[in-house]
């Protein structure tokens, strides 16, 4: 070995005795290899060595993964061998880190962050600390595959941190609901009754549907969702359809908001008129009974009157003697006004009107027992004469 060699391994030795196990230095990257990286340390003449499971928090396959060369690195000194030292980016990184994740966490920061990576359970943030988002902090909603969530940027909040167990809980969800949550207080600080707004039918319950109209729910009301009899909500509207709705009432001390389909669509009675024009013949169905005649629906929504007078061509004391509610019926359109929403109907226009009979008269006695061709034969005869 020479002189000179010899001289350099005493001046190294000399220097790797200045430094202590938790001194902090800066040094410059001046090699990547596979599984440690060479660092030149500033301020001196000595190399440090980074093993590759201290240049991250997180698990890395590569060196080249964490760091490059030429970049400037501040460091932890964890040991010192006899010609140089070994470091830690990851100790540095950590307490820098946890000084300013306590500040995120108390003051409820929010904050971006890209996934490294998915893991059983959840999500793996590197924020200097290993950060883990459970897979319940995700979304708001259920999320059955996290594959595609690699590499993507999330905003997050802290929920749980303990720098002692090197614990740090992270949540999306959380953002999502708050924002979630201002975009309701907004919708109902904004909204007016007979707003016309489109929404997405979210939910179907036996007594209407909740309808999202922007990041609020509202409710329509099975009366509210069609001109036509409704037995069920899902006979007329399904999950994720795209609907337009009328705001009936907000109710914003309790966030409760009254929603209706059926006064968006055109009513029942418009054009009337050219639907059921005077003179013409329609099929209905008997709705209602009362003393004065029957309403009956000719179409969803429209109801029309026919008096007592226009039920029979006999006299009948009630319509009930006659009709039935639910019963099919044809009827003639007397009259028709669109404004006032009346339809008059006839039911014994279109039945044809029996020949009327006098059954008390009685044939002459002594014309009893002959046939009648017998009768007119003799006035033949007296004819001749």
């Amino acid at each position: 070995m020479s002189e000179e060699m010899n001289q350099s391994e005493e001046m190294n030795s000399i220097e790797v005795k200045n430094f202590e196990v938790g001194d902090r230095v800066t040094a410059k990257v001046t090699k990547v290899e596979e599984k440690q990286v060479v660092v030149d340390i500033q301020d001196s003449k000595l190399d440090g060595i980074i093993p590759i499971s201290e240049l991250s928090s997180l698990h890395i396959e590569k060196a080249e993964d964490a760091v490059a060369e030429g970049d400037e690195l501040d460091l932890e000194v964890l040991k010192v061998e006899e010609e140089a030292l070994i470091l830690s980016k990851r100790k540095v990184d950590a307490v820098k880190a946890w000084d300013t994740l306590e500040e995120k966490f108390n003051s409820g920061e929010v904050f971006d962050a890209e996934i490294k990576d998915v893991v059983k359970g959840g999500l793996v943030v590197d924020l200097g600390v290993r950060g883990f988002v459970p897979a319940s902090l995700v979304e708001a909603h259920f999320v059955e595959d996290f594959s595609d969530y690699k590499g993507r940027t999330l905003s997050f909040k802290i929920v749980e941190l303990d720098k002692e167990k090197n614990r740090l809980i992270l949540s999306h969800r959380a953002v999502v609901e708050e924002e979630k949550g201002r975009q309701k207080q907004d919708i109902l600080a904004n909204l007016q009754a007979d707003q016309v707004l489109d929404g997405t039918i979210q939910r179907i319950t036996d007594f209407g549907a909740f309808v999202d109209i922007g990041g609020i729910d509202g409710l329509v009301h099975i009366s509210q969702l069609s001109y036509e009899h409704v037995e069920k909500p899902s006979d007329v509207v399904e999950e994720g359809q795209k609907v337009q709705v009328k705001v009936l009432s907000v109710d914003r001390d309790n966030e409760r908001i009254s929603l209706s389909i059926k006064e968006t669509l055109p009513g029942p009675w418009s054009d009337i008129a050219e639907k059921a024009p005077k003179g013409s013949t329609l099929d209905g169905v008997v709705r209602r009974l009362v003393s004065y005649g029957a309403f009956v629906e000719v179409f969803p929504g429209v109801e029309g009157l026919v008096h007592i007078s226009q039920i029979s061509h006999k006299h009948i004391g009630t319509p009930h003697e006659v009709l039935e509610e639910g019963q099919q019926v044809q009827v003639k359109v007397l009259d028709v006004n669109e404004n006032d929403q009346r339809l008059s109907l006839s039911i014994k226009d279109l039945e044809e009107k029996e020949a009327e009979y006098d059954t008390s008269y009685e044939m002459p006695e002594e014309t009893k027992g002959f046939q009648l061709g017998e009768m007119i034969g003799d006035q033949l005869k007296n004819l001749k004469k």
